[in-house]
């Protein structure tokens, strides 16, 4: 078996390769897939093959799929560019005859109004099209996602969100790296759509009771209007358009978008998820 992983010097391509060698795959059966060759040097010294591997070259990433027979398409990070990007190696991957396709997806991504789903959506209805013998990832929030906001908390006490009280079943990112490593390395899974997220679905009182015990600090949930929110956005610096953004997903947050949890990650990883504050404690 060979296994290309997309973005492998990103925080989860790193992850899903350290838990791939934790489970037993041998070095050699990794090919990482980097835009900058530079940067996965220390991969490279474990034994693994790096490849050169940019979503806006057809011709490098049909080159790299060459004698890969399972990969892992992690979505790419550019907002606005990701189906055109995607497109890219389904195509690949439906002339190099892959036998095993997985993809990093969205909660509910083809029936939900999350802001960020459409681009999931056109990307698992491509890989769809294209007949690829596929496994979806619908990862839920990171807990990593919170970061700035627990340096926030740390530094003034509180945490500020217009996401009501919506629930988020949120997981660590090493949490989603087992579970692609699992997915990749097991027979079966073909055709599966699964649906990921933490054991526990915490709301924004609940993130804030999180961040006080991290921090050793009271720390308090100040609940805004989507308006609000928008305008302490701006006066923090940030354009109208990712202002407009955040509070979107807050709203999405606020309507139940990431509530969801049957314990499928758990399942897939053999073990808990990461708690919240253990997730959040991790980042300090």
């Amino acid at each position: 078996m060979t296994i290309l992983i997309t973005g492998a010097t990103g925080r989860l391509g790193r992850l899903v390769i350290d838990s791939l060698l934790a489970r037993g795959a041998e070095p050699r059966s990794i090919v990482a897939g980097a835009r900058d060759a530079s940067k996965a040097a220390d991969l490279a010294a474990r034994g693994i093959r790096v490849v050169p591997f940019d979503y806006d070259d057809a011709a490098v990433v049909k080159s790299a799929l060459e004698d890969i027979d399972t990969v892992l398409l992690i979505s790419s990070s550019e907002v606005g560019k990701r189906a055109a990007q995607h497109q890219v190696v389904i195509d690949a991957a439906a002339v190099a005859g892959v036998q095993k396709f997985v993809y990093t997806s969205a909660p509910k991504a083809t029936t939900t109004d999350l802001v960020l789903a459409p681009e999931h959506k056109a990307t698992e209805e491509a890989i769809a099209a294209a007949g690829l013998p596929a496994v979806i990832l619908r990862n839920n929030w990171y807990t990593e996602n919170y970061a700035p906001d627990l340096a926030r908390a740390a530094e003034t006490g509180v945490v500020a969100a217009s996401a009501g009280d919506g629930r988020v079943a949120s997981a660590s990112r090493a949490d989603y790296a087992d579970a692609a490593a699992a997915v990749l390395l097991a027979d079966g899974h073909i055709g599966e759509v699964y649906e990921l997220g933490g054991d526990v679905a915490w709301d924004f009182e609940d993130l804030a009771a999180a961040m006080a015990e991290v921090t050793g600090r009271p720390v308090e949930y100040v609940a805004l209007s989507s308006d609000d929110h928008a305008a302490a956005l701006a006066g923090a610096g940030l354009d109208a358009g990712t202002a407009g953004f955040v509070t979107a997903l807050d709203a999405g947050i606020r309507g139940g978008a990431l509530a969801d949890t049957d314990g499928t990650l758990s399942r897939l990883i053999g073990r808990p998820t990461t708690p919240l504050a253990e997730g959040l404690r991790s980042l300090v």
